[in-house]
């Protein structure tokens, strides 16, 4: 395994992720600057992405359609992007507020370049010379996540999952030796622990299975995302801001586990079973388990590490409950 290693002096280099519930209200806002500043104190480089506090991009999103039905993608980037700049702002004055230097950027001062597709652009690449500098300087840099700035200097909002996508990749172009996200769930699970009793939380996971567990149905962390730490081998620490409980690891494994978790689609209507194992035997399993509490199954689908079973809309929540009992218990 690969570890991207950068250290100055003995201390490092840390990106840590917030995102928008994280962030929400002034405790919360209070515990986010109180985790970064640990860090700093401990003699680390630190640099925070935010995403927007609480639900200010739907909010921001809304007020763009009672002015207009058909918004120029352009200024919805301009608009939207005002969420995570108005949160890097507000972190940093917290941050300042209680005694520590800092400055909050937004993603074209970070040196992120994009593609120029607004709404859904790509990192093409990114000039660190800018953060480095403010680091040097002996300072907490807050970067605003989901967004950059196209060649022309437009600004482009990344998409949903832009502000773990803004981590991961700025974790590879700082060559940090940490990469933090922190959201309202501390790590990955067998299953959503809000949904089904017994979820039990993973130490560890591969990138390729947390990828098949976003593309299937998990919220935790955007498939780009995860993409883009696998392209760079970024090592992401998957943690919560309202405990200090290790988290997930999310990394490449020489020994994944034969199943690692059951997801669910409300918009396909499906229940997914991801691991190297989740071959037709297991899914045959799951059928049967399922028929046994009778929920019916109209269609099956095998992939690469996993597969997935369709069931009507309102017996999804039971079937994602017995799948995971079937298999995780």
């Amino acid at each position: 395994m690969t570890l991207l290693l950068f250290y100055l002096g003995d201390k490092m280099l840390i990106v840590q992720k917030f995102g928008g519930s994280s962030l929400a209200g002034a405790e919360r806002l209070r515990r986010a600057a109180s985790i970064i500043a640990d860090s700093a104190d401990a003699g680390n480089k630190v640099v925070a992405v935010v995403s927007a506090r609480g639900d200010m991009t739907d909010e921001l999103l809304g007020e763009a359609r009672r002015i207009s039905a058909d918004a120029p993608a352009r200024e919805l980037d301009a608009l939207l992007s005002c969420g995570e700049t108005g949160s890097a702002a507000m972190t940093a004055m917290q941050l300042v507020d209680i005694g520590k230097r800092c400055v909050s950027l937004t993603g074209a001062q970070a040196g992120i370049l994009t593609d120029g597709v607004h709404g859904a652009a790509r990192i093409l690449s990114i000039d660190t010379a800018r953060i480095m500098r403010e680091l040097d300087a002996g300072k907490i840099v807050v970067a605003a996540g989901f967004q950059g700035a196209e060649r022309g200097g437009d600004t482009t909002t990344l998409g949903r999952g832009g502000s773990d996508t803004t981590a991961v990749e700025l974790a590879a172009a700082l060559k940090a030796d940490r990469c933090e996200i922190y959201s309202d769930v501390d790590g990955i699970y067998t299953a959503d622990p809000r949904l089904v009793t017994g979820a039990v939380r993973l130490d560890r996971i591969d990138y390729g299975d947390m990828l098949r567990l976003a593309l299937h149905g998990s919220q935790v962390l955007h498939s780009r995302s995860v993409e883009a730490a696998m392209r760079a081998n970024v090592r992401v620490h998957l943690l919560s801001s309202f405990t200090r409980h290790e988290g997930t690891v999310m990394c490449k494994l020489d020994d994944r586990p034969g199943l690692c978790g059951v997801t669910r689609d409300s918009s396909l209507g499906t229940v997914s079973i991801i691991g190297r194992e989740a071959d037709a035997h297991v899914l045959a399993e799951a059928v049967a388990a399922l028929a046994h509490s009778d929920i019916i199954v109209t269609r099956t689908e095998l992939f690469d590490g996993g597969c997935s079973l369709f069931v009507s809309p309102d017996r999804l929540l039971p079937a994602l409950e017995i799948t995971h009992r079937r298999f995780f218990r």
